[in-house]
């Protein structure tokens, strides 16, 4: 019974010991499985989360691929594709080549900024009736920082409140049909003038054949630079005497080179880290010009300001009085208002003067190269108005092929082969591609206006078209996307009017007065030349004589 009483204990801490050690196998088992089991869970989110960072990444190719503008190919390490504006061949000829091979719409990289270049009529109506505000925004490169007056020039300030204010003085007090109409009597003055002039040339240097050489470029560019100045701050750019004579000749050369350097982007531009050392001494160049220009229509407000002191100023002979008597604030978006004014005023004179002068040039050249179309432009003019009389304004409406002839100028060689540089402002979907805020947009106009899908024989000069059927009823004010030589949405150029009633003026009244020729017949070089707006590279001489019924007593 002790014996069996004294067994019992031992069997009992016996099976204690044996259930401590199967709790303590089977506690041991349960962590390895647990640590197994945590093992195996960091594991598979280990390869879950590789997984999906690989599915992440080869899905945001392939929305890159398939959803952003494909980019072209010869980017130079880090500056991109720099030598687009600095190649052996004009970037609008380079940006056309690469639109033959890449498409109507592709990017470009200028070192840190990417560029979307587009040179298609319904992309380009996709982007202007869609996002015409978030691509109505200037990019801010030095040399429009400079010679823009720091945003204070309307053409290169950010689109905003203070853009639209001055467009508005601009649109409706500047280059409003009424006040083109009160100041025309300037234009009919300066042409009346310059075509009297030529007469005189001719009467004192014919040849035995009755001709005088005249360097047409010259011509048109006095004639267009007197008319600016005259009707921007009443001066002349010939004619005066001395001390003015000099200073109109400084003024001419200043604003070719502010046209110049408008246009032209800079290393620093691509890598704005490179700023502060001025590679090449553009920069410093660039602030001489607006220096320069700064001092000569700052004097010119000057002497309109003493003129409002002193009383003279009870009417309105030009724009600078109508932006002194509009622009009282003198602090419109941190600028003082004879800032506003000098820059307005600037960009105007260089505006006018210089586009419509290169816009007449290569309509002279394209008649000269195609004679019949001169032949024909003069035969209307005998025939709609006669040759007893000079023709005016009033009689363009009835000059359609003269208009036809104008419009097919502005096809072939617009004011500028590429339109000014804008900026998109936030993403925006293109053509059924991604852009992103901040990107640059340029129109190829060149590209756009050879499109050979819209224009039969785009590179022939062919006036006919604009009678046609299909394109009689196209007009140059940017409401129809394939003819846009003065641009196209919010910032088109406000001075179409001024330039359309001065192209077909003067190129009419030089018509009805003479006949034009080439020394030898020669056919004329139509090569452009670099820059914001597009000139002729080489000088324009022609051979000129009277017409038999010409009115040589102006």
């Amino acid at each position: 019974m002790a014996q069996f009483v004294n067994k019992t204990p031992i069997c009992n801490l016996c099976q204690q010991n044996t259930n401590l050690q199967s709790f303590n196998t089977n506690k041991l088992t349960n962590s390895c499985l647990m640590d197994l089991s945590h093992l195996l869970e960091n594991y598979t989110l280990i390869l879950e989360t590789i997984a999906i960072s690989v599915v992440i990444y080869c899905l945001s190719f392939l929305y890159k691929t398939t959803t952003t503008p494909p980019e072209a190919s010869g980017a130079w390490p880090i500056i991109g594709h720099f030598n687009v504006f600095n190649g052996p061949d004009l970037p609008h000829v380079t940006l056309a080549s690469m639109a033959d091979r890449y498409g109507p719409i592709f990017n470009i990289r200028l070192g840190v900024r990417k560029v979307l270049v587009v040179s298609n009529q319904e992309i380009v109506k996709d982007i202007f009736s869609t996002h015409d505000v978030s691509v109505s925004d200037r990019p801010n490169y030095i040399a429009a920082n400079i010679l823009g007056r720091k945003g204070a020039s309307f053409s290169f300030t950010p689109y905003g409140p203070y853009w639209r204010g001055i467009r508005k003085i601009i649109s409706q007090e500047l280059l409003s049909n009424s006040r083109l109409d009160k100041l025309k009597h300037v234009q009919v003055f300066e042409l009346e003038k310059s075509i009297k002039n030529m007469h005189e040339l001719w009467k004192e240097k014919k040849d035995e054949q009755g001709k005088v050489l005249v360097e047409m470029k010259n011509w048109f560019g006095e004639l267009n630079m007197n008319t600016m100045l005259k009707v921007v701050a009443g001066k002349r750019y010939t004619g005066g005497d001395g001390e003015d004579e000099e200073e109109m000749m400084r003024c001419r050369e200043v604003i070719k080179e502010w046209f110049k350097y408008f246009g032209q982007f800079l290393v620093a531009d691509a890598l704005p880290f490179l700023d502060c050392f001025d590679l090449g001494g553009y920069k410093k160049t660039i602030k001489q010009v607006a220096l320069q220009l700064d001092s000569m229509v700052g004097k010119w407000l000057e002497e309109h300001h003493r003129k409002r002191s002193s009383g003279d100023a009870s009417e309105v002979k030009d724009f600078m009085d109508v932006m002194i008597q509009v622009v009282e604030d003198d602090d419109v978006a941190g600028y003082n208002a004879d800032t506003i004014i000098k820059a307005t005023c600037e960009t105007l004179i260089a505006g006018g003067a210089d586009t419509i002068s290169g816009m007449l040039t290569w309509t002279l050249s394209l008649l000269l190269n195609n004679r019949y179309a001169l032949r024909k432009a003069q035969e209307e003019l005998d025939t709609q108005v006669g040759k007893e009389r000079r023709v005016n304004q009033s009689d363009i409406k009835i000059l359609v092929y003269l208009q036809a002839i104008v419009k097919e100028t502005l096809r072939l060689y617009p004011a500028t082969f590429i339109n000014a540089p804008r900026a998109f402002t936030k993403d925006c979907t293109i053509a059924g591609y991604h852009v992103r805020k901040g990107t640059w947009l340029l129109i190829n106009t060149w590209k756009l206006h050879r499109d050979p899908k819209i224009w039969s024989d785009p590179c022939e000069f062919r006036p006919e078209r604009f009678l046609s059927r299909n394109h009689i009823g196209l007009d140059v004010l940017g409401s129809n996307f394939e003819l846009i030589p003065f641009g196209v949405g919010r910032r088109h150029c406000p001075g179409i009017g001024l330039a359309g009633q001065t192209l077909h003026m003067v190129l009419a009244t030089l018509l009805q007065n003479f006949d034009i020729s080439t020394p030898n017949c020669a056919p004329v070089d139509m090569s452009p030349s670099a820059g914001l707006t597009n000139g002729k590279a080489t000088p324009l001489q022609v051979l000129v004589s009277p017409r038999v019924h010409a009115l040589i007593n102006l």
